[in-house]
């Protein structure tokens, strides 16, 4: 009988082992790297895009900070409101971060978003109002690379998108190397630009004008406690009570809309309180229906959508002034109050431009003041040189440049 010697059958063994090792490795491929993908182009019909992320130091000794931000929102809203791309409108989305805050967990950085990209600008404010500060341990690269992963960035390449990061303490803490967190920025085309709460020299000294180099943006220093000089004017009152009257054309409804009725009057109260020149920036944007709109919980926005369809809302949802009209009677209110709200708006409009000449005329006449940038004029600057790098260009000053963009 034939039998195997002993290191015959050690050799056959090693020979089938190594065959099968190579089989695989002749089967595993190496996998490319990812690459990543192109940007999207724009639709023809599409509106342009502006995209604003706003990193806020929410830390012990940023109160001035955060009113700055409260009262400047509408400020930075109507300069960017103001643009153009290709003769539109564009449409603007901003989202609110936290950071630095130790009653936010420290698993999470010290960090929380607040406001994903909305249009809703009534509900940025409400949060905005809502900050309180405490601590704490500031992570500037962690908090970038949180926002970069986080929120829904368009892939569409003529849109501005744009951070604004604002703190006091050294750019470098944090277990994220800025370094790392601004360049994932800037594969998907996000300019990141710094706003040092301070001296220049420390700023320097905590890499903050860094930052905003990698960034391929710009870098400030604001004095954060610098409060906001409010210059009265003869347009003042008229314009506080069109703001009244504009409220009273929308026309809620469903749940939505009480909520958003609710805030609208909440942030009108909340802006007046804290300074007045808050509540006419504020009014100057809510007269412009192309960054104000409330599609979701007004019948008259909604009416301007295409494809609107005032029998597909339910009869329970709507307000009730209209449950006992018939259909032709509600379509007809609603026009109603759409006209009405055309008027007051342009009035509006003509008016605060005639208050914002008024004022500047004011502020020559005033000693110039050798004093640091607030965290609106950074961000007004900075915007206005950028997005006419994204193609956006000013608008002409006149009530008539306003367009339909439906």
């Amino acid at each position: 009988m034939f039998s195997f010697k002993p290191w015959l059958s050690l050799f056959l063994v090693a020979l089938i082992a190594s065959v099968a090792v190579a089989d695989r490795v002749i089967i595993i491929e190496k996998q490319a790297p990812a690459q990543p993908a192109p940007p999207a182009q724009p639709d023809p019909g599409q509106r342009p895009l502006i995209q604003l992320a706003l990193l806020l130091d929410t830390s012990n000794s940023m109160d001035g900070l955060i009113n700055q931000a409260r009262t400047q929102l509408w400020t930075i809203v109507n300069e960017l409101a103001a643009t153009r791309r290709d003769g539109k409108v564009p449409e603007l989305q901003v989202a609110l971060y936290q950071y630095g805050n130790d009653s936010l967990p420290i698993t999470e950085g010290y960090i929380r978003q607040m406001v994903p990209f909305t249009t809703d600008l009534d509900v940025v404010s409400r949060e905005l109002f809502a900050l309180t500060t405490n601590g704490g341990s500031e992570y500037c690269g962690q908090v970038i690379d949180t926002c970069v992963k986080e929120l829904d960035w368009s892939r569409r390449d003529d849109v501005y998108k744009v951070i604004f990061i604002a703190g006091n303490e050294p750019f470098t803490q944090g277990q994220t190397p800025y370094a790392e967190a601004i360049s994932a920025a800037r594969e998907r085309r996000i300019v990141v630009n710094t706003i040092h709460c301070g001296g220049e020299q420390t700023g320097l000294r905590g890499m903050w004008r860094h930052g905003a180099a990698l960034g391929g943006g710009e870098f400030f220093n604001i004095d954060q406690d610098r409060q906001i000089v409010f210059i009265k004017s003869p347009y003042d009152e008229r314009i506080r009570e069109l703001n009244v009257e504009l409220n009273n054309t929308y026309i809620w409804y469903g749940d939505r809309g009480r909520e958003a009725q609710q805030n609208q009057i909440s942030q009108d109260a909340a802006n007046a309180m804290l300074n007045k020149a808050a509540a006419m920036e504020r009014a100057k944007t809510k007269a412009n229906s192309h960054v104000y709109k409330n599609a979701d919980a007004d019948l008259v926005d909604a009416s301007q959508r295409e494809g609107f369809k005032l029998d597909d809302v339910d009869e329970e949802a709507l307000p009730e002034p209209m449950k006992t009209m018939n259909p032709q009677e509600r379509e007809a209110y609603i026009k109603q109050k759409a006209q009405r709200r055309a008027e007051v708006q342009q009035e509006i409009q003509k008016l605060s431009q005639q208050r914002d000449a008024y004022v500047a005329e004011q502020r020559q006449k005033q000693a110039p003041m050798d004093e640091q940038d607030t965290l609106g004029e950074a961000v007004k600057r900075a915007a206005r040189t950028q997005a006419e790098k994204h193609g956006f260009e000013p608008a002409a000053e006149s009530v008539e440049s306003a367009e339909s963009v439906e």
